[in-house]
């Protein structure tokens, strides 16, 4: 049988591995598989990356929320393999999979090699800090879910420290105004700092509205968004960034703009202007790039962000049995001078695509190139509202829409990756039960 290989259990390689196993790995009454299907990650479990600036705020549980992928490969006719990518062999087509190890560092799985005929790769991105010093110690990235729990525990923790301070110490800015009692700074205003600065405002009033501490969520915290570009959501439509900035202002979030960051020190970000702005939290949202490890995969070629580098039809420049997909590939949008956006609908359509394009390797048939489509992008700003230009690839333009209507879509996303991955039925089921619970727990996890 053919061996399928799918590093990377993100948004796309899941779909991708779940379609697959559907469609070739399953035995029916009257049906052999065709083809076995492997998804590997390092981790046990997933879930959608777009997810974890709510995590890292308390507004959603991460363990609710989480897809285990032995029951995933278990209900959809796939293997998992835990374990990260460390070294490919492409001549003998084979991959060798590192050590994992227990929450305890005692060995749980051994270094493995795993062979395949057809290998698609899709292990996403990590943060990019772009060398500025003291970036990657003294700041909190959310590439993982450990990442965002820490740092929504160390906002409570640093909330119920300021207000028992019996001495409190008063700061004011370059400006000379009094500086918030906790000041939690966000470096980069893509989609990601945005809605993470909108969603802590949130957190700020429900842990006060709960007696966790006293400070005024207004005053007492501040959110200061730095931005090294002119405006905010640098990718989207110029009117999007606008009606943002106006939302995020009315939220009391301080919006920095043309501030590129030079140093992140313990407790002050400084910047080129020659700013030094206090900082109690630093998260940075700035930039991401491939991971390390695809620039060592036998010979494959990278660009300079470490993305594979593939065509048309995703397969990578020098060879025809291996795929890349999502954010760890670099794929030219048709039409356009740019590579297609590192976004959660470009996976899901490159997911899509390789599926059908399978079909067409496993009879024989050449296979089609890929085509890009932008349905337009949307920007959560929590409980509050939602911005975003809708179906910019359909109309030819793009429409700005907002508030409740932008909310919906926003949320409409996360539910079809879910029926990608269960099916509709399933899909509805999950948001059932979701509301439900949500209306016996608090709307901000507490501890």
């Amino acid at each position: 049988m053919h061996r399928f290989i799918v590093v990377g259990g993100g948004a796309g390689g899941l779909e991708l591995a779940t379609r697959l196993g559907d469609r070739y790995g399953k035995v029916g009454r009257n049906r052999a598989p065709r083809a076995t299907v492997t998804l590997v990650d390092r981790n046990p479990t997933h879930i959608w990356k777009p997810l974890l600036h709510e995590v890292a705020a308390g507004s959603m549980d991460p363990f609710t929320q989480e897809l285990e992928y032995a029951a995933q490969a278990r209900w959809h006719g796939f293997e998992f393999q835990q374990g990260e990518l460390i070294e490919l062999d492409r001549t003998a087509r084979r991959i060798t999979l590192g050590a994992v190890q227990d929450e305890d560092g005692a060995a749980m799985l051994p270094v493995r090699t795993l062979e395949y005929d057809t290998l698609v790769i899709a292990i996403g991105s990590t943060t990019h800090f772009f060398g500025v010093p003291g970036g990657a110690e003294n700041s909190i990235a959310l590439d993982t879910v450990e990442q965002a729990e820490r740092f929504r525990k160390r906002l409570i923790a640093a909330c119920v420290r300021a207000e028992h301070q019996t001495d409190p110490v008063i700061t004011r800015d370059h400006e000379g105004k009094e500086e918030p009692r906790v000041q939690v700074v966000i470096v980069g205003a893509g989609a990601t700092g945005v809605e993470l600065s909108a969603e802590l405002r949130n957190t700020a009033q429900v842990l006060s509205a709960y007696g966790l501490h006293r400070l005024d969520p207004s005053h007492d915290v501040g959110i200061a968004l730095i931005e090294s570009g002119p405006r905010i959501l640098p990718a989207l439509p110029e009117r999007v960034s606008s009606a943002t900035a106006e939302l995020l202002l009315k939220l009391g979030v301080r919006v920095l703009t043309g501030e590129r960051v030079t140093e992140v020190a313990p407790g002050v970000v400084r910047t080129a202007s020659g700013k030094a702005i206090r900082a109690d939290l630093t998260v940075w949202a700035a930039g991401i790039k491939a991971p390390a490890v695809l620039s060592q995969l036998d010979g494959l070629t990278v660009n300079k962000l470490g993305q594979l580098i593939v065509r048309r039809t995703l397969q990578t420049e020098i060879d025809d049995n291996v795929f890349a997909l999502g954010d760890c590939a670099a794929c030219v949008w048709y039409g356009t001078d740019r590579n297609v956006p590192p976004r959660a609908q470009s996976a899901h359509q490159q997911a899509s695509f390789l599926f059908r394009s399978m079909s067409n390797l496993l009879d024989g048939r050449p296979l089609p190139e890929f085509t890009y489509r932008d349905f337009g992008s949307l920007v959560s700003l929590g409980h509050f509202s939602a911005v975003g230009n809708l179906m910019g690839g359909l109309i030819g333009g793009s429409m700005l829409i907002e508030g409740l209507f932008a909310r919906f879509m926003y949320m409409s996303l996360y539910r079809l990756h879910i029926a990608a991955l269960h099916g509709y039925a399933r899909m509805m089921l999950d948001t059932v039960a979701h509301w439900l619970r949500r209306t016996t727990l608090p709307r901000v996890k507490l501890h």
